[in-house]
């Protein structure tokens, strides 16, 4: 983003400027679904001189892409199924991500992969290491990343004391990155707006607008106030995800595109449950698994499972938590136990459906679709790879307009927050004297908002009890909760600490201790009275009620039920 150009807002009246502006003409390209796709759909229509709008049932990231396991790899496990074009496109876009587009908010993590056999086990996953290291190189790019090395089990064990000895016989050590997804998309979402898209959750495609067989836009119902409107537009981009097969009906299932949802669970745990300076991924007898450093946490994951019950809640059950305390038990020397875990997390991977029964075996690769004159479909893919993604799609977008259309300059383009980042970096001692604020808390701003700190920090200056971290949850500033409002396109509570932030997995109370203080510090950026603050609340608290209790079911059918009692505070209505 060039140096001195204001980033956008997406606060309440933005929203309401954005929704006019798409009901008040037509638009290049409207784009339906607010996850990493359809931002980055969104993000590279626009810097390509398109006008382009994106609506989103939900909160932005509510789907998949806030429920990922927060890596940027290529998938060292594809190199196995010999996919090595896949790995080489992600490995890519890893390079691209850390270096240029977004270092702000993508960052190197290690891991150790503990080796189990002798002999022939080393030379194997050396040599599958060393070429995922390989094609970690880009064009005009390093790797981003220190390259591979191999251990032995003791020094192994000074990385990671918490490894059993009994358990592994040496290691490999290898580097890929990490992101905060939902940030990420947050992020990417203000980078397009700045260019000109038009941007609003909470804001539901209910039906497509026809002109014969031709799509002409989508009808629209605000969920927050209930009104309808029609955003007429040139081509129609569907990027819902695991919810494609969904909308592709609205137009009368003539789709080319059938999407199967896996489901993924992730635990987290304090991070001095496990006694690591690393990473770690583990061989499982269906696929791989992750500890990944997070914080002050370890993340845990994931289980891959088909899916076939309700989309925007899927539920983790007993089955799933033990599953990963089960597998990582194996390497451990202090098991960890049900009482260990703070936050317990499922998400659905959208994938093309193959001939393939096992979740597993499906495509992680992507396509797009233009079943009818003016729509295009795309699915699949991996979080890693959306900016790829992106371009594909806004190709056919491009093939369906009548004027030339410029090609994609993504690869070019950094996202909000990135330009000066490093600088900032290099000056948080000063910023931190300068503030008031201890400088590792300037260093966390920093990680989540790049350049953008600066307007976190003036709320801070027109208001110092907005400089004071939030009672029970003291990761966060009582100025990040106002900023997600105002800012960042936060509607609700559960808006704010499930995404915007991540208390509701990062502490045993999973939230319902700040619920009160939060909702309060929303009020006034939002409008709400106190009868609305109370019943975000009593929303947010039932919410997790009903994820405890659904934690504690054996199968998924009793643990969606149970999920289910918790309604949303803004109901998605069925699309008609």
């Amino acid at each position: 983003m060039a140096a001195g150009k204001c980033v956008a807002r997406l606060g309440p009246v933005e929203r309401g400027a954005a929704l006019a502006a798409m009901a008040s003409r037509e638009l290049d390209v409207v784009v339906v679904g607010g996850g990493v796709v359809g931002a980055g759909i969104a993000l590279d229509a626009a810097t390509r001189g398109l006008e382009v709008g994106l609506v989103e049932a939900r909160d932005f990231a509510s789907g998949t892409s806030s429920r990922s396991s927060k890596l940027i790899h290529g998938g060292l496990r594809y190199l196995e199924q010999l996919n090595f074009d896949l790995v080489r496109e992600a490995l890519q876009e890893r390079a691209l991500l850390l270096q240029r587009i977004a270092p702000h908010l993508v960052r190197p993590v290690p891991f150790l992969f503990p080796l189990t056999h002798f002999g022939w086990e080393r030379p194997y996953v050396g040599a599958g290491v060393m070429l995922y290291d390989t094609l970690g190189f880009a064009s005009g790019l390093t790797r981003g990343v220190p390259g591979h090395r191999h251990l032995s089990r003791k020094r192994a064990l000074r990385l990671a004391p918490a490894l059993r000895k009994s358990a592994f016989t040496g290691a490999v050590q290898y580097w890929d990155a990490q992101v905060d997804d939902a940030r990420y998309v947050m992020t990417l979402l203000r980078t397009a707006a700045t260019y000109g898209a038009h941007v609003a959750p909470r804001a539901q495609a209910v039906g497509f607008l026809r002109e014969g067989e031709r799509v002409t836009g989508v009808r629209v119902r605000d969920l927050e106030s209930g009104d309808e409107l029609d955003v007429r537009a040139q081509q129609v981009v569907n990027a819902t995800g695991v919810w494609t097969d969904d909308i592709q009906e609205l137009v009368g299932g003539r789709g080319q595109i059938h999407v199967r949802a896996s489901k993924g669970i992730h635990l987290l745990v304090p991070r001095d449950r496990i006694h690591s300076r690393t990473g770690l991924i583990l061989r499982t007898e269906k696929s791989v698994l992750f500890v990944i450093p997070w914080g002050r946490h370890w993340i845990i994951g994931t289980t891959d499972t088909e899916w076939t019950l309700t989309k925007a809640h899927p539920a983790a059950s007993r089955a799933d938590i033990d599953y990963l305390l089960d597998h990582v038990n194996e390497v451990l020397s202090v098991p960890l136990t049900r009482d260990d875990v703070e936050g317990v997390y499922a998400g659905l991977r959208p994938l093309l459906s193959g001939e393939s029964d096992q979740t597993s075996k499906l495509s992680r690769e992507h396509v797009v679709a233009h079943p009818v004159p003016g729509l295009v479909m795309i699915a699949g893919g991996k979080y890693t790879t959306y900016r790829v993604m992106a371009k594909d799609a806004v190709d056919a977008v491009a093939h369906g307009l009548d004027q030339r259309v410029p090609s994609s300059c993504t690869d070019r383009i950094a996202l909000a927050g990135a330009e000066g980042y490093q600088a900032l970096w290099n000056s948080r001692h000063r910023i931190a004297y300068d503030s008031g604020l201890h400088v590792a808390r300037i260093e966390h701003l920093l990680q989540r908002y790049g350049s953008m700190i600066d307007e976190v920090l003036a709320l801070v200056e027109a208001d110092p009890s907005l400089g004071k971290p939030l009672y029970g949850a003291d990761d966060y500033l009582r100025a990040e909760i106002v900023y997600a409002a105002t800012h960042e396109g936060a509607r609700h509570l559960n808006d704010v600490l499930t995404r915007r932030t991540h208390i509701s997995i990062e502490t045993f109370h999973r939230g319902t201790a700040v619920a009160q203080e939060a909702a309060e510090l929303l009020a006034g950026p939002l409008g709400w009275d106190d009868e609305q603050v109370k019943r975000e609340v009593e929303y947010y608290t039932k919410r997790i009620e009903a994820e405890r209790l659904s934690q504690e079911q054996d199968t998924d059918q009793e643990a969606d039920a149970i999920r289910l009692g918790a309604p949303e505070i803004v109901p998605v209505e069925p699309s008609s």
